[in-house]
Protein backbone atom coordinates (compact mmCIF):
# COMPACT_ATOMS: atom_id res chain seq x y z
CA UNK A 1 0.00 0.00 0.00
CA UNK A 2 2.86 2.62 0.85
CA UNK A 3 4.09 2.02 -2.29
CA UNK A 4 1.38 2.35 -4.52
CA UNK A 5 0.96 5.92 -2.60
CA UNK A 6 3.88 7.07 -2.74
CA UNK A 7 3.98 6.15 -6.96
CA UNK A 8 0.42 8.36 -6.99
CA UNK A 9 1.62 11.48 -4.62
CA UNK A 10 4.93 12.31 -6.73
CA UNK A 11 2.45 12.39 -9.52
CA UNK A 12 1.07 15.56 -8.65
CA UNK A 13 2.76 18.65 -10.79
CA UNK A 14 2.05 22.02 -9.72
CA UNK A 15 2.31 24.84 -6.56
CA UNK A 16 0.72 23.69 -3.27
CA UNK A 17 -1.42 26.74 -1.45
CA UNK A 18 -1.16 26.95 2.38
CA UNK A 19 -4.74 25.69 2.30
CA UNK A 20 -3.25 21.89 1.75
CA UNK A 21 -2.44 19.45 4.14
CA UNK A 22 1.03 19.55 5.35
CA UNK A 23 3.23 17.32 2.65
CA UNK A 24 6.62 16.70 4.53
CA UNK A 25 5.28 15.46 7.44
CA UNK A 26 3.24 12.73 5.02
CA UNK A 27 5.80 11.58 3.48
CA UNK A 28 7.46 11.25 6.79
CA UNK A 29 4.78 9.42 7.90
CA UNK A 30 4.63 6.89 4.57
CA UNK A 31 8.57 6.66 4.69
CA UNK A 32 8.82 7.91 1.27
CA UNK A 33 12.69 9.01 0.66
CA UNK A 34 13.93 10.52 -2.61
CA UNK A 35 16.23 7.87 -2.35
CA UNK A 36 13.79 5.13 -2.00
CA UNK A 37 11.99 6.30 -4.85
CA UNK A 38 14.88 6.38 -7.06
CA UNK A 39 15.86 2.95 -6.89
CA UNK A 40 12.93 1.85 -8.92
CA UNK A 41 14.93 2.01 -12.16
CA UNK A 42 12.18 0.03 -14.01
CA UNK A 43 8.74 1.33 -12.71
CA UNK A 44 5.69 0.45 -14.64
CA UNK A 45 2.38 1.34 -12.45
CA UNK A 46 -1.17 2.61 -12.44
CA UNK A 47 -0.98 5.00 -9.49
CA UNK A 48 -3.98 6.48 -9.82
CA UNK A 49 -7.67 6.97 -11.34
CA UNK A 50 -8.89 10.85 -12.10
CA UNK A 51 -12.10 12.60 -12.92
CA UNK A 52 -13.29 16.30 -12.73
CA UNK A 53 -16.00 17.21 -10.26
CA UNK A 54 -18.80 19.88 -10.82
CA UNK A 55 -18.50 20.36 -6.48
CA UNK A 56 -15.91 18.65 -4.40
CA UNK A 57 -17.51 18.67 -1.34
CA UNK A 58 -20.16 17.24 -2.82
CA UNK A 59 -18.25 14.89 -4.92
CA UNK A 60 -16.15 13.64 -1.11
CA UNK A 61 -19.32 13.31 0.62
CA UNK A 62 -20.61 10.87 -1.66
CA UNK A 63 -17.52 8.92 -2.07
CA UNK A 64 -16.65 8.86 1.99
CA UNK A 65 -20.41 8.30 2.91
CA UNK A 66 -21.70 5.90 0.32
CA UNK A 67 -18.55 4.27 -1.25
CA UNK A 68 -16.31 3.94 1.95
CA UNK A 69 -13.35 5.58 0.22
CA UNK A 70 -11.18 8.02 2.45
CA UNK A 71 -9.67 11.52 2.07
CA UNK A 72 -5.94 11.53 2.38
CA UNK A 73 -4.69 14.12 0.46
CA UNK A 74 -6.63 18.40 0.07
CA UNK A 75 -4.94 20.78 -1.95
CA UNK A 76 -5.42 23.66 -3.58
CA UNK A 77 -3.09 24.22 -6.81
CA UNK A 78 -2.39 27.26 -9.50
CA UNK A 79 0.29 28.58 -12.16
CA UNK A 80 1.72 28.55 -15.37
CA UNK A 81 3.17 25.02 -14.95
CA UNK A 82 -0.82 23.58 -14.44
CA UNK A 83 -1.44 26.35 -17.22
CA UNK A 84 0.69 24.17 -19.62
CA UNK A 85 -0.14 20.62 -18.01
CA UNK A 86 -4.06 20.84 -18.60
CA UNK A 87 -3.86 23.12 -21.80
CA UNK A 88 -5.60 26.37 -20.55
CA UNK A 89 -5.18 29.64 -19.11
CA UNK A 90 -5.43 30.78 -15.49
CA UNK A 91 -5.64 27.06 -13.99
CA UNK A 92 -6.52 27.10 -9.99
CA UNK A 93 -8.34 24.06 -8.93
CA UNK A 94 -8.68 21.55 -5.37
CA UNK A 95 -7.05 18.16 -5.78
CA UNK A 96 -8.58 15.81 -3.24
CA UNK A 97 -7.13 12.31 -3.23
CA UNK A 98 -8.87 9.37 -1.64
CA UNK A 99 -8.15 5.66 -0.70
CA UNK A 100 -9.95 2.65 -0.76
CA UNK A 101 -7.73 -0.36 -0.05
CA UNK A 102 -4.78 -0.33 -1.97
CA UNK A 103 -6.19 1.75 -4.68
CA UNK A 104 -6.43 5.86 -4.96
CA UNK A 105 -8.54 8.29 -6.85
CA UNK A 106 -8.07 11.84 -7.73
CA UNK A 107 -11.14 14.38 -7.55
CA UNK A 108 -10.32 17.44 -9.36
CA UNK A 109 -12.72 20.82 -9.23
CA UNK A 110 -11.53 23.42 -11.49
CA UNK A 111 -12.33 26.64 -9.69
CA UNK A 112 -11.29 28.83 -13.13
CA UNK A 113 -12.00 28.00 -15.62
CA UNK A 114 -15.03 26.27 -15.26
CA UNK A 115 -15.47 23.44 -17.54
CA UNK A 116 -19.19 21.41 -18.85
CA UNK A 117 -21.55 18.79 -17.50
CA UNK A 118 -21.45 15.11 -19.10
CA UNK A 119 -23.32 15.29 -22.28
CA UNK A 120 -26.75 14.33 -22.19
CA UNK A 121 -28.00 10.52 -23.01
CA UNK A 122 -24.38 9.34 -22.40
CA UNK A 123 -24.50 5.68 -22.80
CA UNK A 124 -22.07 2.94 -21.85
CA UNK A 125 -21.29 2.44 -25.43
CA UNK A 126 -20.19 5.85 -26.24
CA UNK A 127 -16.56 6.31 -26.38
CA UNK A 128 -16.10 9.21 -23.70
CA UNK A 129 -16.94 6.13 -21.51
CA UNK A 130 -15.10 5.20 -18.23
CA UNK A 131 -15.92 3.65 -15.02
CA UNK A 132 -14.12 2.27 -12.02
CA UNK A 133 -14.55 -1.02 -10.88
CA UNK A 134 -14.77 -1.13 -7.05
CA UNK A 135 -14.86 -4.87 -5.60
CA UNK A 136 -17.11 -5.75 -2.94
CA UNK A 137 -17.43 -8.90 -0.32
CA UNK A 138 -21.10 -8.99 -0.91
CA UNK A 139 -22.87 -7.39 -4.51
CA UNK A 140 -26.27 -7.72 -2.47
CA UNK A 141 -25.26 -5.73 0.36
CA UNK A 142 -23.43 -2.98 -1.15
CA UNK A 143 -26.54 -2.88 -3.91
CA UNK A 144 -28.82 -2.05 -0.71
CA UNK A 145 -26.27 0.28 0.44
CA UNK A 146 -26.72 2.32 -3.14
CA UNK A 147 -30.25 2.08 -3.23
CA UNK A 148 -30.63 3.79 0.38
CA UNK A 149 -28.39 6.37 -0.94
CA UNK A 150 -30.28 6.84 -3.92
CA UNK A 151 -27.66 6.20 -6.92
CA UNK A 152 -29.01 6.62 -10.23
CA UNK A 153 -28.93 3.23 -11.74
CA UNK A 154 -27.40 2.03 -15.42
CA UNK A 155 -27.95 -1.41 -14.70
CA UNK A 156 -31.06 -2.59 -14.29
CA UNK A 157 -30.03 -4.61 -10.86
CA UNK A 158 -27.34 -6.44 -9.86
CA UNK A 159 -26.27 -9.13 -12.50
CA UNK A 160 -24.39 -12.46 -12.64
CA UNK A 161 -22.88 -13.29 -15.80
CA UNK A 162 -23.50 -16.96 -17.11
CA UNK A 163 -21.35 -19.67 -18.16
CA UNK A 164 -21.73 -19.10 -21.56
CA UNK A 165 -18.83 -16.29 -21.09
CA UNK A 166 -16.49 -18.46 -19.48
CA UNK A 167 -13.67 -16.23 -18.75
CA UNK A 168 -16.61 -13.94 -16.36
CA UNK A 169 -18.81 -16.51 -15.50
CA UNK A 170 -20.14 -16.21 -11.84
CA UNK A 171 -18.19 -12.28 -11.53
CA UNK A 172 -21.72 -10.72 -10.34
CA UNK A 173 -21.88 -6.68 -11.42
CA UNK A 174 -23.83 -3.27 -11.11
CA UNK A 175 -23.15 -0.32 -13.03
CA UNK A 176 -24.39 2.80 -11.18
CA UNK A 177 -23.41 6.75 -11.57
CA UNK A 178 -22.21 9.35 -8.99
CA UNK A 179 -23.07 12.78 -8.45
CA UNK A 180 -21.82 14.50 -11.72
CA UNK A 181 -23.04 11.46 -13.40
CA UNK A 182 -19.47 9.22 -13.83
CA UNK A 183 -20.36 5.46 -14.26
CA UNK A 184 -19.22 3.27 -11.43
CA UNK A 185 -19.41 -0.23 -10.92
CA UNK A 186 -19.23 -2.71 -8.18
CA UNK A 187 -18.23 -6.14 -8.88
CA UNK A 188 -17.81 -9.45 -7.02
CA UNK A 189 -15.67 -11.89 -7.75
CA UNK A 190 -16.32 -16.18 -7.46
CA UNK A 191 -13.23 -17.97 -5.84
CA UNK A 192 -12.32 -19.32 -9.19
CA UNK A 193 -12.10 -15.67 -10.78
CA UNK A 194 -9.86 -12.37 -10.12
CA UNK A 195 -6.76 -11.36 -7.96
CA UNK A 196 -6.33 -13.65 -4.47
CA UNK A 197 -6.59 -10.98 -3.06
CA UNK A 198 -10.30 -9.97 -2.96
CA UNK A 199 -10.93 -13.12 -1.57
CA UNK A 200 -8.87 -12.73 1.75
CA UNK A 201 -12.08 -12.56 4.88
CA UNK A 202 -12.44 -9.31 6.42
CA UNK A 203 -14.83 -7.34 7.55
CA UNK A 204 -14.87 -4.33 5.40
CA UNK A 205 -17.54 -4.32 2.36
CA UNK A 206 -16.38 -1.84 -0.22
CA UNK A 207 -12.68 -3.47 -0.42
CA UNK A 208 -10.79 -1.73 -3.45
CA UNK A 209 -10.75 -0.65 -7.44
CA UNK A 210 -10.19 -3.95 -9.95
CA UNK A 211 -9.92 -1.99 -12.75
CA UNK A 212 -10.94 1.35 -14.77
CA UNK A 213 -12.37 0.16 -18.22
CA UNK A 214 -12.60 2.62 -21.14
CA UNK A 215 -15.07 2.17 -24.30
CA UNK A 216 -12.58 1.94 -27.37
CA UNK A 217 -13.20 1.88 -31.07
CA UNK A 218 -10.72 -0.41 -32.14
CA UNK A 219 -8.93 -2.72 -29.72
CA UNK A 220 -5.98 -3.11 -31.92
CA UNK A 221 -5.17 0.36 -32.38
CA UNK A 222 -5.32 0.57 -28.72
CA UNK A 223 -3.28 -1.84 -28.28
CA UNK A 224 -0.70 -0.29 -30.24
CA UNK A 225 -0.93 2.48 -27.35
CA UNK A 226 -1.35 1.29 -24.37
CA UNK A 227 0.93 -1.98 -25.14
CA UNK A 228 3.49 -1.34 -27.60
CA UNK A 229 4.05 2.08 -26.55
CA UNK A 230 2.91 2.77 -22.77
CA UNK A 231 4.60 -0.83 -21.88
CA UNK A 232 1.06 -2.47 -20.42
CA UNK A 233 0.74 -6.54 -20.90
CA UNK A 234 -2.29 -8.08 -21.52
CA UNK A 235 -3.72 -10.40 -19.48
CA UNK A 236 -6.91 -11.63 -20.54
CA UNK A 237 -9.88 -11.44 -23.04
CA UNK A 238 -13.64 -12.21 -22.77
CA UNK A 239 -16.83 -12.07 -25.29
CA UNK A 240 -19.60 -10.78 -23.92
CA UNK A 241 -22.93 -10.68 -24.66
CA UNK A 242 -26.62 -12.46 -23.46
CA UNK A 243 -29.79 -10.68 -21.46
CA UNK A 244 -27.28 -10.42 -18.26
CA UNK A 245 -24.79 -8.19 -20.43
CA UNK A 246 -27.68 -6.41 -21.78
CA UNK A 247 -28.88 -5.40 -18.38
CA UNK A 248 -25.55 -4.59 -17.10
CA UNK A 249 -24.54 -2.33 -19.49
CA UNK A 250 -28.05 -0.52 -20.17
CA UNK A 251 -27.34 -1.27 -24.32
CA UNK A 252 -29.56 -3.41 -26.02
CA UNK A 253 -28.12 -5.52 -28.03
CA UNK A 254 -24.52 -5.43 -26.46
CA UNK A 255 -21.92 -7.53 -27.49
CA UNK A 256 -18.64 -7.00 -26.22
CA UNK A 257 -15.13 -7.51 -26.80
CA UNK A 258 -13.13 -7.37 -23.36
CA UNK A 259 -9.54 -6.97 -23.43
CA UNK A 260 -8.10 -6.71 -19.94
CA UNK A 261 -4.42 -5.18 -19.29
CA UNK A 262 -2.05 -4.78 -16.16
CA UNK A 263 1.36 -2.81 -15.28
CA UNK A 264 3.63 -3.99 -12.63
CA UNK A 265 1.26 -2.33 -10.10
CA UNK A 266 -2.01 -0.90 -9.39
CA UNK A 267 -5.39 -1.40 -11.09
CA UNK A 268 -5.83 -2.45 -14.49
CA UNK A 269 -7.25 -1.05 -17.90
CA UNK A 270 -9.78 -2.75 -19.41
CA UNK A 271 -10.96 -2.22 -23.23
CA UNK A 272 -14.79 -2.23 -23.89
CA UNK A 273 -14.92 -2.31 -28.35
CA UNK A 274 -18.65 -2.62 -28.94
CA UNK A 275 -19.32 -4.75 -31.88
CA UNK A 276 -23.17 -4.39 -31.36
CA UNK A 277 -24.75 -2.22 -31.08
CA UNK A 278 -23.38 0.16 -33.78
CA UNK A 279 -24.12 3.93 -32.87
CA UNK A 280 -21.62 4.85 -29.84
CA UNK A 281 -20.24 8.41 -29.96
CA UNK A 282 -16.89 9.70 -30.43
CA UNK A 283 -15.30 11.94 -27.50
CA UNK A 284 -15.84 14.97 -28.64
CA UNK A 285 -12.70 16.93 -30.33
CA UNK A 286 -13.14 19.92 -28.33
CA UNK A 287 -13.23 17.82 -24.59
CA UNK A 288 -11.03 19.87 -22.36
CA UNK A 289 -9.49 18.66 -18.72
CA UNK A 290 -11.94 21.16 -16.92
CA UNK A 291 -14.58 18.85 -18.37
CA UNK A 292 -16.87 17.08 -16.48
CA UNK A 293 -16.72 14.14 -18.73
CA UNK A 294 -12.64 13.87 -18.16
CA UNK A 295 -10.96 11.15 -16.47
CA UNK A 296 -7.25 10.35 -16.51
CA UNK A 297 -5.82 7.20 -15.74
CA UNK A 298 -1.96 7.91 -14.32
CA UNK A 299 0.87 5.90 -15.34
CA UNK A 300 4.32 5.94 -13.75
CA UNK A 301 7.08 5.48 -15.45
CA UNK A 302 11.16 6.27 -15.73
CA UNK A 303 11.65 6.46 -19.38
CA UNK A 304 9.08 9.38 -20.14
CA UNK A 305 11.67 11.00 -22.37
CA UNK A 306 11.48 7.62 -24.66
CA UNK A 307 7.28 7.49 -24.53
CA UNK A 308 7.29 11.16 -25.73
CA UNK A 309 9.34 10.52 -28.75
CA UNK A 310 7.49 7.29 -29.46
CA UNK A 311 3.90 9.61 -29.06
CA UNK A 312 4.97 11.63 -31.11
CA UNK A 313 5.93 9.39 -33.91
CA UNK A 314 2.49 7.82 -33.71
CA UNK A 315 1.08 10.90 -33.61
CA UNK A 316 -0.82 10.77 -31.11
CA UNK A 317 -2.93 14.32 -29.20
CA UNK A 318 -1.05 15.95 -26.96
CA UNK A 319 -3.20 17.76 -24.13
CA UNK A 320 -0.21 19.11 -22.29
CA UNK A 321 2.55 20.98 -24.23
CA UNK A 322 5.24 18.51 -23.96
CA UNK A 323 6.80 17.09 -20.89
CA UNK A 324 6.35 19.76 -18.21
CA UNK A 325 9.13 20.30 -16.07
CA UNK A 326 7.97 21.01 -12.41
CA UNK A 327 10.73 23.71 -10.22
CA UNK A 328 8.68 23.24 -6.77
CA UNK A 329 9.56 19.09 -5.91
CA UNK A 330 8.87 18.85 -2.44
CA UNK A 331 6.55 15.80 -3.78
CA UNK A 332 9.88 14.56 -5.37
CA UNK A 333 8.22 15.15 -8.70
CA UNK A 334 10.32 15.97 -11.93
CA UNK A 335 8.05 15.78 -15.01
CA UNK A 336 4.72 15.23 -16.49
CA UNK A 337 3.25 14.40 -19.69
CA UNK A 338 -0.61 14.34 -20.48
CA UNK A 339 -2.12 12.84 -23.84
CA UNK A 340 -4.89 11.22 -25.23
CA UNK A 341 -5.28 7.85 -26.35
CA UNK A 342 -7.05 7.32 -30.14
CA UNK A 343 -10.59 7.59 -28.54
CA UNK A 344 -9.74 10.43 -26.65
CA UNK A 345 -9.34 9.11 -22.95
CA UNK A 346 -6.61 11.01 -21.43
CA UNK A 347 -3.60 9.17 -19.65
CA UNK A 348 -0.98 10.98 -17.77
CA UNK A 349 2.43 10.30 -17.51
CA UNK A 350 4.67 11.11 -14.48
CA UNK A 351 8.53 10.74 -13.55
CA UNK A 352 9.10 10.38 -9.74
Amino acid sequence: MRKLIALFLVSFSFFISTESFPVRPLFSQLGLAQSQRQQDSNINAVSSIGMTVANMNKSVDFYSKTLNFRKVFDIIVSGNEQDQIDGLSRVKKRIVVMQLGQELIELTEYITPKGRPIPSNSRSNDLWFQHIAIVVKDIDQAYQILRQNKVQHVSTAPQTLPKSIPAAAGIKAFYFRDPDGHNLEIISFPPDKGEQRWQIPTDELFLGIDHTAIAVADTDQSLRFYRDILGLRVVGKSENLGTEQEHLNGVFGARLLITALKTDQGPGVEFLQYLAPPGGRPAPEDIKTNDISHWQTTLVRNDIKMIEQNLKKAKVAFISSGIVSVSNNQLGFTKVLLVRDPDGHAVRIVLP
